[in-house]
Formats: structure tokens, C-alpha cells, sequence
């Protein structure tokens, strides 16, 4: 289990990768990584959800927290001093890729998509920008709800940027974006500000 190590410098979070398990919840395998880390039983750790569903961990742990499933993957995501979200999608083919895209993102986004040089980058462009978007989403704390055209990214140098973003979800300079690989057919991108 890969756990990507700490970067106090850049306050970057850490994550890990597990192998989902249906029926067991999220919240279970966040304790159990958790515990170690806080010095603590999983039991003995304060992990609530607010009233959208983002998790959140008493304030006496120093941490924020969040995850993401997809396929057979789970994705765990803490750090100190940040907020932070993460998101995780299995690669597949996206045959509405485009349609959505032109309703649901930033027009600038969907002409990148567009000028993507066939179908399979197209998507696997769309699955960086959802992604990204998710990511800064659920480290807001409303997730897709509050709306995919409230943020708009770039890509500079072979790296997702974001570019514009709602007033309510900040300085859009203040976001940093970790787009990676965590298992061979995934996707998944992590999203932190500082607090």
C-alpha cells in the first residue's frame, strides 16, 4: 500500500491507496489509517460529516481528512494545516465526455477538450479536469453541488492550474492540485489550500 510521504515545506497532504471493499465503509478504513498517525484507537478518533457529507475530524486531531471510491479503489487523504480533498475515478471510456463538458464546465475548458487529439485523449482529458474540479469540490466542502462551471482550470506545462474560482472557494492562487496515478487504471487528483 503506497502511502505518499509528508512535505511539511509545502504543507502537502498526505495520501493512501487501498483496495475497495464492498461494504465496508470508508470511515472504518479512514480510523485505521488515521489511528497511527493521531497516536490513538480508531475507535477514540472524532470523525463526523457536516450537513453536505464532507467528513470531518474533531478539532483536537490537527487534520483535515477526505476520500474517494471508484471501481475497486479507495482513496485516502489527510493533512495538517490545510483543507483538503480528493478525488478518484477509474479510467474508462466517456462516450458523453464532450456533451457534458460543454454543459456542465468552464467554455474554456471544453474548447481544450475539444482540441484534444482523438477520442481516447479527450477523455482522458475530462477525467484530469473532473477530477481537479472534484477535488477542489470536496475540499470545499459541497462537492458537484455547488456547481463545475464555479472554477475554471488551465493546463500549463503538462499540469492542471486553477485559473478562476468562485469567491466563495477563495483566491484560486491559494489552491495547489497533485494530479497522479495511484494504481494502474486510475485516475485521481488531490486538492489543498492552506487554512
Amino acid at each position: 500500500m503506497p502511502l505518499s510521504p509528508p512535505d511539511p515545506a509545502l504543507e502537502r497532504p498526505r495520501w493512501l491507496w487501498l483496495p475497495w471493499q464492498p461494504g465496508r465503509p470508508a470511515e472504518q478504513a479512514a480510523r485505521e489509517w488515521l489511528a497511527p498517525q493521531l497516536d490513538c484507537e480508531p475507535g477514540l478518533i472524532g470523525l463526523s460529516r457536516d450537513r453536505y457529507g464532507r467528513p470531518r475530524l474533531a478539532a483536537e486531531h490537527g487534520l483535515d481528512v477526505g476520500w474517494s471510491h471508484s471501481g475497486e479503489g479507495l482513496l485516502l487523504a489527510a493533512g495538517r494545516g490545510v483543507q483538503v480533498g480528493i478525488d478518484l475515478e477509474r479510467e474508462r471510456p466517456r462516450a458523453r465526455a464532450m456533451e457534458l463538458a460543454r454543459r456542465f464546465f468552464a467554455p474554456g475548458e471544453a474548447e481544450w477538450l475539444q482540441s484534444q487529439a482523438d477520442e481516447a485523449s479527450r477523455a482522458a482529458a475530462f477525467v484530469r479536469l473532473w477530477c481537479a474540479k472534484e477535488a477542489v469540490l470536496k475540499a470545499h466542502g459541497r462537492g458537484i453541488a455547488f456547481g463545475l462551471h464555479r472554477l475554471a482550470f488551465a493546463e500549463r506545462d503538462g499540469a492542471l492550474v486553477l485559473e478562476h474560482a468562485d469567491p466563495a472557494l477563495g483566491d484560486a492562487s491559494q489552491w495547489h492540485l497533485q494530479e497522479f496515478v495511484p494504481e494502474a487504471g486510475y485516475r485521481a487528483a488531490l486538492a489543498w489550500k492552506p487554512v
